[in-house]
């Protein structure tokens, strides 16, 4: 080979660089847009980004899932979803550039990708099928046919008359590679993927239409046991401070589910069943709005909120007593001989919830919610049912999307999070919120409101403390009580002077325990400490 010829040679490699990794881009969209079509046949859940980024979060350790949910909040998810995406399209890339060389090794990287989607998918906890597979799979398939035709129109050959007629010397341009036939393979492929992707991706949201209708259709009977009004002293008008009442668009959402569960409440049904429980049944949705219907006032904490931080709320719920629907299925709780200890809730998308049967059974307020601040609950938040047990973290009650119940032990099985290094039981801890001033506020010198938020939920909140710098702590004024099971707003009446100042708050439950100064993190049972912001007095 002469040394123009060498030179010709590597011209023709550096030109078909981005076109080959361009092809891979490609051939990773075909097989994305071909699997969301597929996936309409079969279920949302089983299409390849949402199966890795599920498995993706069952192996992530707990630490690094309370880093994102602290650090991106309730958009953990569509950064988990981003970052599956980014690498998808690097791994494309990549293999766009190796198929250049050896066509049916890049090929076979991409059926790679598709092999790990459908082991992905078939090993989820709401997988029932192996046609979860048949997403990842057929879209694989595409996508590696679509790399090994563009690359083949990549394939060196040698130049005719034609051309390099018309060329300046030296330009690669269409010598050595069928140009026309990449331009046309490739503006298929790319008209292919979209309308494929377009068309899954209308199929899977119709597909949760019957479930709309089903929630549209619901209508709330009036509660058996109505709320008790609540109290006029217990709404605090001062600017800044939380809603008493969160309204269902701002109440928080911590979750595992990639993608939204759209239960139809029509088919839905709820098994009960296990040790201990004489008298199994099955429940559907109608079942539950002929029995007598409870509405309660109850405060819910994540588990995963920090000491001041966002997720908690407080709403108005309405449904029925779990505990009723447990004592006439035969179940007891420990304390008066019952076999079984602790009570697994799982949910449609495969989550596993334990809770002490003890709690639920106690005489509190637990619930198998069906409405939310007088509506049937939103999608977010569980409909048609979900779990609601005041004075247990959500990650040990609050089971969204309910489906089954069984009585069993803790020695005998360890729910999802308790598998990943949480705690098995999780009272609520005493926790309190300063919501105003917001940290690095500026207000003028003279009176400043300071207020904000308290919850012990179950014991109740008895006394809330402000101290400003390292001063003595001095009582906040106490909204009026709802119940025990709700937070209640406290407020503060600040002499500021200008300067840099910290302010800090503490609360105390109605059995005498001062919430702790002492630090923890959430990780394994919720976090504890002071909540303090700092500002600066003009």
């Amino acid at each position: 080979m002469t040394d123009d010829e060498k030179r010709t040679r590597q011209r023709l490699i550096r030109a078909r660089l981005p076109l080959g990794a361009f092809s891979g881009v490609l051939a990773g969209l075909a097989s994305l847009g071909v699997a969301e079509l597929v996936s309409a046949a079969v279920r949302p859940q089983a299409g390849p980004v949402v199966a890795v980024g599920g498995a993706a979060i069952d192996q992530t350790p707990a630490a690094v899932k309370d880093w994102a949910i602290r650090h991106f909040g309730t958009n953990d998810k569509l950064v988990l979803q981003l970052g599956i995406l980014a690498m998808l399209a690097l791994f494309a890339l990549v293999l766009g550039i190796v198929a250049l060389r050896f066509r049916r090794s890049g090929a076979a990287g991409v059926l790679l990708f598709g092999i790990f989607g459908a082991v992905s998918a078939t090993s989820r906890p709401d997988s029932t099928s192996v046609s979860d597979a048949l997403p990842s799979v057929v879209g694989a398939i595409a996508g590696a046919a679509v790399l090994y035709i563009l690359v083949g129109r990549l394939a060196r050959r040698v130049p005719s008359e034609e051309d390099v007629q018309g060329e300046p010397e030296g330009a690669p341009s269409g010598a050595g590679w069928d140009r026309r036939g990449f331009v046309i393979a490739a503006t298929a492929a790319a008209a292919g993927s979209a309308g494929a992707g377009l068309i899954g991706r209308t199929l899977n949201g119709a597909s949760g239409q019957n479930a709309v209708a089903s929630r549209n259709k619901v209508v709330l009977p009036r509660p058996a046991s109505a709320a008790a009004a609540v109290p006029k002293g217990a709404r605090l008008r001062i600017p800044g401070i939380s809603a008493f009442t969160t309204p269902n668009g701002d109440f928080y959402r911590v979750d595992t589910a990639l993608v939204l569960p759209k239960v139809n409440a029509t088919t839905w049904a709820l098994r009960i069943h296990g040790r201990g429980v004489t008298r199994p049944v099955t429940l559907a949705f109608g079942d539950l709005l002929r029995r007598e219907l409870v509405e309660r006032d109850i405060t819910l904490t994540c588990v995963s909120n920090e000491v001041g931080g966002p997720y908690v709320g407080n709403a108005r719920w309405i449904g029925v007593r779990l505990a009723d629907l447990l004592a006439e299925c035969g179940v007891k709780p420990p304390s008066m001989g019952g076999p079984a200890d602790q009570l697994v809730a799982r949910s449609v998308d495969g989550m596993t919830i334990g809770s002490p049967v003890e709690d639920v059974m106690d005489g509190r307020d637990a619930l198998l919610a069906l409405g939310m601040n007088g509506e049937p609950l939103p999608f977010a938040h569980g409909f048609p049912v979900r779990m609601v047990v005041p004075g247990l973290y959500g990650f040990v009650s609050a089971c969204k999307w309910i489906k089954d119940i069984e009585l069993t032990t803790f020695d005998a099985y360890d729910p999802y999070w308790v598998k990943r290094g949480w705690a098995r039981m999780a009272p609520v801890k005493t926790e309190s919120r300063i919501d105003t001033p917001k940290p690095f506020a500026r207000p003028e010198a003279g009176t400043v409101m300071v207020g904000g938020v308290a919850w012990a939920q179950h014991r109740g909140i008895d006394k809330v403390e402000v101290r400003v710098d390292d001063g003595p702590w001095q009582e906040a004024r106490l909204a009026a009580e709802d119940t025990r099971d709700t937070w209640r707003q406290w407020s503060f009446p600040w002499q500021a002077t200008k300067g840099g100042h910290t302010l800090t708050v503490r609360a105390t439950d109605r059995t005498g325990q001062v919430q702790t100064e002492k630090r923890a993190r959430t990780i394994p049972d919720g976090a504890s400490g002071w909540h303090s912001v700092i500002v600066t007095v003009d």
